[in-house]
C-alpha cells in the first residue's frame, strides 16, 4: 500500500529537518515548505494526505493558509497545526476553522506520532450515517499520556475482531468513550447502540441483538440503524436478571431462541459492557451476572482513573473548552498555564464527567479573558464532589512554594514532637536526630517556643 505523503510547513530549519526526519523514519513520504509562497505551490502540484502547518511565518501565516484551503469547507485533506508555546490559543482558534488538531513546540515525538495517525486515519475511515434523531455526543478524546497510548494499541487490536469486550473503571472515567473508539474503527456498518439499563425489556434487547428496531415483524428487512451494530451495555450490574440470560444465551451459541417459538435466529450484533470497578466482587454474589461477567470477558479492558493519567489533562481541557463553544454556543475562553497546572493537580473524584462540567462551568460564569488559576480554584471550591468524596486530601500546604512548603512542614512536625515529648529539646533531639545546637537554632528560626509547645499539650 502507498505510504501518506505529508508536507511540513515550517520556515525554522531545524523543525522541518526533525519532523522530516521522523517522519521519514516511520515510512511516510515527506514533503517540505519553508513559508507560505511555498507551501502554496506544493499544495497545488499535489494534494499531500496531511499538512504539518506552523502558524508564524515571515510572508504568509498559517491561519491564512488554513482559511484558504478551507474556502469551500473542509480542508481537501487533514491540517494540524504546530505552535510555540506563545500561540497555543491561536492554534486552538486554528481548530475551530477546521484544523485537525495541534501540536505544541518543542515536538514531543509521541505526541507527533500519535496526531498524525489519528490525522491519516480520520482521512482513510468512510463516513458513517448519521442519525437524524440521535443529539450530538460529548466524544472526548482517549487521551495521548503513555498509558492512554497502551490501552488505545489494545482497543484498535480489539475493534478488528467481533467478540466481546468488557470494560471496567470508576463512573465518568469514559468508558463510553473507549467504547465508542472500539466501534469506529470497526468494520461494523452499523450505529452505536446504548442499552438502558432503566428501560431495557427482553423484546428490546432481542431485537437488537437479532439486528431489527423492536416490534419489528420477521418478514421486514433489518433498519440500517441497526444492523451490523455495536450494543453497548453502559452498567452490567444493572441491568434485569432476565435480559442477562438473554445476553448469556447469545453468547454461547451466537444465536437466540425467539420467545415463544423453537427456531434460532442468528445475532446481528457486536456486544460492548463495562461495569464498576468491583464487578468481579459483585458477580461472585450472583451467578447469573458471574456467568455473564466470564463470557463478555474475553478482551478485558481497565480503565484508569483520571488521576491516575493527568498528563492527558490539558488535552481533554482544549477539547471542552471547544466543545462547548461550538455546540452549546457559550464563550470561548483558553485556559492559562497555571490554570491547567492546577487542574492537574485535582484529585477528580468524579472523573472526566467532573472534569467536563467545570470547564462548562468556567465558561458559562467567568468572564472575559483567558482562565486564571483563581477562576479554577473558585470554581473547586464550590464543586460538592471536591470535598469530602474526593478521598484523601493533601495537606494545605502542598499548594505552597517549595521553601515555604518545608517550613510549614517543619514547624508543624516539630511542634507535635515538642508536645509528645513535654517539651524537652534535649529529648526531641534524640527523637529527630539532630544535635541539641542546632535544634535549637532551627526552633527559634521558625517561632517554636518549647514551653508554649508543651503548654498547648496539657490543655488539650
Amino acid at each position: 500500500m502507498e505510504q501518506a505523503n505529508i508536507l511540513v510547513v515550517d520556515d525554522e530549519p531545524d523543525i522541518r529537518e526533525l519532523v522530516s526526519e521522523i517522519l521519514e523514519d516511520e515510512g511516510y513520504q515527506v514533503m517540505v515548505a519553508e513559508d507560505g509562497a511555498a507551501a502554496r505551490t506544493a499544495f497545488a502540484r499535489k494534494t499531500p494526505d496531511l499538512v504539518l502547518l506552523d502558524i508564524w511565518m515571515p510572508d504568509v501565516d498559517g491561519i491564512t493558509l488554513l482559511k484558504e484551503w478551507s474556502a469551500g469547507g473542509e480542508p481537501d485533506c487533514p491540517v494540524v497545526i504546530m505552535s510555540g508555546h506563545g500561540t497555543v490559543e491561536t492554534a486552538v482558534e486554528a481548530t475551530r476553522l477546521g484544523a485537525q488538531d495541534f501540536i505544541q513546540k518543542p515536538v514531543s515525538l509521541a505526541r507527533l506520532l500519535s496526531v498524525v495517525s489519528q490525522a491519516l486515519e480520520s482521512r482513510q475511515l468512510p463516513e458513517k450515517p448519521a442519525s437524524r434523531t440521535t443529539p450530538p455526543v460529548v466524544s472526548e478524546p482517549i487521551g495521548s499520556s503513555a498509558l492512554m497510548q497502551v490501552l488505545r494499541k489494545k482497543a484498535e487490536q480489539a475493534a478488528q475482531h467481533d467478540s466481546p469486550v468488557l470494560i471496567t473503571g470508576e463512573p465518568g472515567s469514559g468508558r463510553e468513550t473507549l467504547a465508542r473508539f472500539i466501534h469506529k474503527r470497526s468494520n461494523r456498518s452499523g450505529e452505536f447502540v446504548i442499552l438502558d439499563p432503566c428501560d431495557v425489556n427482553t423484546e428490546t434487547l432481542r431485537a437488537l441483538m437479532r439486528g431489527k428496531e423492536a416490534g419489528q415483524s420477521d418478514d421486514q428487512s433489518a433498519t440500517e440503524r441497526i444492523r451490523e451494530c455495536s450494543l453497548f451495555i453502559p452498567e452490567l450490574q444493572d441491568i434485569p436478571a432476565d435480559s442477562m440470560k438473554v445476553i448469556n444465551q447469545v453468547l454461547e451459541s451466537d444465536h437466540y431462541l425467539h420467545e415463544g417459538g423453537n427456531n434460532k435466529l442468528p445475532s446481528d450484533c457486536r456486544v460492548i459492557a463495562s461495569g464498576s470497578t468491583d464487578l468481579i466482587d459483585r458477580s461472585q454474589q450472583d451467578s447469573v451476572l458471574q456467568q455473564l461477567y466470564y463470557k463478555l470477558n474475553v478482551l478485558p479492558m481497565q480503565l484508569p482513573p483520571l488521576r491516575e493519567r493527568k498528563d492527558d489533562i490539558p488535552e481533554l481541557v482544549r477539547f471542552f473548552a471547544e466543545w462547548f463553544p461550538n455546540h452549546e454556543n457559550l464563550p470561548y475562553r483558553p485556559f492559562s498555564v497555571s490554570a491547567q497546572n492546577r487542574l492537574r493537580n485535582h484529585s477528580w473524584p468524579g472523573n472526566l464527567r467532573e472534569l467536563g462540567n467545570l470547564v462548562r462551568r468556567l465558561l458559562i460564569l467567568g468572564g472575559e479573558g483567558e482562565v486564571t488559576v483563581d477562576d479554577v480554584e473558585n470554581a473547586l471550591r464550590e464543586n460538592p464532589c471536591s470535598s469530602a468524596a474526593a478521598g484523601p486530601q493533601h495537606p494545605k500546604f502542598f499548594n505552597l512554594p517549595l521553601r515555604e512548603a518545608r517550613e510549614q512542614f517543619e514547624r508543624e512536625y516539630l511542634a507535635f514532637k515538642l508536645r509528645e515529648t513535654g517539651g524537652s529539646v534535649g529529648k526531641l533531639a534524640e527523637v529527630v536526630g539532630m544535635e541539641r545546637t542546632h535544634l535549637y537554632r532551627k526552633l527559634r528560626a521558625l517561632g517554636i517556643d518549647p514551653k508554649t509547645a508543651a503548654r498547648k499539650e496539657k490543655n488539650t
